[in-house]
């Protein structure tokens, strides 16, 4: 069931939302070659706690750490450990914030170093994308609109739609109704109302969209080993568009 939040609840996410931006603008400029995923973990728990807040991601379904950071071929849900930054490296942060015991979410991907024209436009394409997205919401917009827009930007980009994991509702928990697939049909699926407050986060590629799980049962990796990228945002939809909760 979707449960549309409060005034008081959307400002109360916003104000988590301006924490977590806060915290992976600082991770994200920590990030150099010879650092490993863990010390960055780490900084992501210092900062969060100084600023009033809870990582939302620790022991949630029992992930063991504050952050997901996956490198490179690993989607989403890399757990911190001893793999070190190399210059050139395509890294994604993805975070999550309790305020207040409401829930914010987001994720950023970034290119360390040397760059190279596949990468930039990797990145350049699953972040229009979920601009697109974003673009077509306001009361009335239907999860298949939200879907399409993100798909037509990463065909055009001839980028691999992930289609394994979707974005998500909310805020009383990470996650919650409605599903926010990055492909759909328009004027299909569950029509939004104003209140309704989404992680929309499209994940893409450089080849295949086949993914896999890790052993240790929490990374997702593509099949064939090409890059992936992952930009998420945390917003609330209102009667005549929208408003992101989690960028500065």
């Amino acid at each position: 069931m979707v449960r549309p939040k409060s005034a008081a609840e959307i400002e109360t996410l916003h104000q988590g939302g301006k924490i977590l931006a806060t915290v992976l603008d600082v991770v994200s400029r920590s990030i150099i070659p010879g650092i490993t995923t863990k010390q960055l973990a780490d900084i992501a728990r210092r900062e969060v706690r100084q600023l009033g807040a809870e990582a939302a991601f620790l022991d949630y379904s029992g992930f063991p750490d504050v952050i997901c950071i996956s490198v490179n071929d690993m989607v989403v849900h890399g757990i911190p450990g001893p793999q070190v930054i190399k210059d050139g490296d395509v890294v994604s942060l993805d975070f999550g914030v309790k305020y207040r015991g409401l829930v914010t979410d987001s994720a950023r991907s970034y290119i360390i170093g040397a760059q190279d024209e596949a990468k930039r436009h990797l990145l350049k394409g699953t972040r229009l994308s979920l601009e697109a997205g974003l673009a077509t919401l306001k009361a009335g917009v239907q999860i298949g609109d939200i879907g399409a827009a993100i798909q037509s930007v990463l065909e055009a980009y001839k980028l691999g739609i992930v289609r394994d994991l979707i974005g998500h509702g909310v805020g009383y928990a990470v996650h919650e109704d409605p599903d926010v697939p990055n492909f759909g049909h328009p004027r299909t699926g569950l029509t939004l109302t104003s209140g309704t407050v989404i992680a929309i986060e499209p994940m893409a590629t450089l080849g295949s969209s086949e993914v896999y799980v890790t052993a240790d049962g929490w990374g997702v990796v593509t099949r064939d080993g090409s890059l992936s990228a992952h930009f998420e945002d945390t917003v609330v939809v209102t009667e005549n568009g929208f408003k992101i909760l989690t960028r500065l």
